[in-house]
């Protein structure tokens, strides 16, 4: 009983570690992450589940490194302590849309530790964060009246020009009736020959 104990605690400590953010779209937000260390030397922040590049903002040495940084986040991610004082490296992501929906990782290597030429850093996250982005509401509503504007429209022209072919049709028959060939009485006439 003790094991299985221990092992709904662990389970519970790894679960409350990931927090839920929800944000209206065109927001800034915080995403909180602070470091057990006061000196860092580095601080990444990663989505899993972007393509190469993962990476939201990579922190080293003291600067930002956009090298490796996914394009959807270049010029709207920044740190909030961008001295990384006393630990803190919480994410600022700048005017949020539903692309931003996803699950952020953080994760800081400390002063003093291995350095190594490329900047992953090889342990677990410190922090993980899945941030909502939801549909401003009434979008939905919005598409399908802009939608059946555009069914309408379209109906409407239908009809006009289903009306003018109609109308072109009957001309053209109306045409060919008074435009036939000639009366069998006006030939003869116009030949001398009558017929008694």
């Amino acid at each position: 009983m003790a094991p299985l104990m221990l092992l709904v605690f662990l389970l519970s400590e790894a679960a409350s570690d990931l927090i839920e953010v929800t944000v209206h779209p065109g927001d800034d937000v915080i995403l909180p992450c602070q470091a057990a260390h006061p000196s860092i030397r580095a601080a990444e922040w990663t989505r899993p589940d972007l393509e190469e590049p993962e990476y939201v903002l990579l922190y080293r040495d003291g600067h930002l490194d956009p090298t490796y940084q996914h394009p959807d986040f270049k010029d709207r991610v920044e740190l909030v302590d961008r001295d990384v004082k006393d630990g803190d490296v919480s994410l600022n992501l700048k005017n949020v849309s539903s692309i931003d929906n996803g699950t952020y990782e953080c994760r800081v290597a400390p002063a003093g530790s291995r350095r190594r030429k490329r900047a992953i850093i090889d342990s677990e996250p410190i922090r993980i964060i899945r941030l909502q982005v939801p549909e401003p509401a009434g979008s939905e509503n919005r598409n399908s009246s802009t939608v059946g504007r555009y069914r309408g429209l379209a109906a409407g022209v239908a009809g006009v020009l289903l009306l003018v072919t109609v109308a072109v049709l009957k001309y053209k028959r109306h045409k060919n009736k008074t435009s036939g060939p000639p009366a069998a009485d006006d030939d003869d006439e116009a030949s001398g020959d009558k017929f008694i």
